[in-house]
């Protein structure tokens, strides 16, 4: 069976994902749910991928899962060590000498999240941009784990010449008003050049529907 290894998305602890966690030890896996030095002003990107490889230690027959901005820190890791899978879940994807703070001008995020807002909440609060399909305690939870991400890692061009040379899939969640479903398979399907799979959920399907999202990635596992 394989690790997984969870990144978490900008500013998050790494509690949020303990469900899915418990779902894929339960399919006979394990499972480690990183920190990242989020609050270090001097950690930038590389700083993260050295934390996940930290993390992982010595275990083999990895999958590196990267939640939203957790995708800037995913690729860097399979420069680092072995990998043999790496999914995107709603998931940032870079390109070479980007610099985080620059991808949403240049996917045109902007545009995307104010269709989004018109369509479901003019005004959208957390709980309604992020986590409206999220059970209210569980949500609060994720909110209280969060942290302050300092601006290094969102300042600094990201440092790979390339996308890492591993199987890769995508997963997007045909209910996130964040990064909304049609924007993200076109973001996808221009950085990685594949069709991402399609599920129900908001942007973290890893509360609202941690069972289905680890059947998916133990049937990516399965079918490498």
């Amino acid at each position: 069976m394989a690790t997984f290894a969870l990144i978490p998305g900008g500013g998050s602890g790494p509690g949020y994902w303990s469900l899915l966690a418990a779902e894929l030890r339960g399919r006979g896996h394990s499972a480690v749910a990183v920190e990242l030095p989020y609050e270090e002003k001097t950690a930038g990107l590389p700083e993260y991928a050295d934390a996940v490889v930290e993390a992982i230690g010595g275990q083999r027959d990895l999958v590196v899962v990267a939640h939203s901005f957790g995708g800037f820190t995913a690729p860097l890791v399979c420069d680092r060590i072995a990998v043999d899978l790496l999914v995107f879940v709603a998931g940032m994807i870079p390109r070479p000498g980007e610099r985080p703070a620059d991808w949403w001008q240049n996917t045109d995020h902007a545009t995307a999240l104010a269709e989004s807002n018109l369509r479901h909440d003019p005004d959208p609060d957390v709980y309604a941009l992020f986590l409206h399909d999220v059970p209210r305690d569980l949500a609060d939870a994720a909110l209280a784990d969060s942290r302050d991400q300092a601006d290094t890692s969102t300042n600094a061009a990201w440092p790979a010449t390339a996308l890492p040379k591993v199987p890769t899939r995508a997963l997007i969640c045909a209910d996130d008003r964040f990064f909304p479903l049609e924007f993200m398979r076109a973001v996808t399907e221009d950085r990685l050049g594949i069709t991402p799979d399609v599920m129900p959920g908001s942007h973290h399907p890893m509360l609202s529907r941690p069972a289905e999202l680890a059947d998916r990635l133990h049937t990516y596992w399965t079918t490498l």
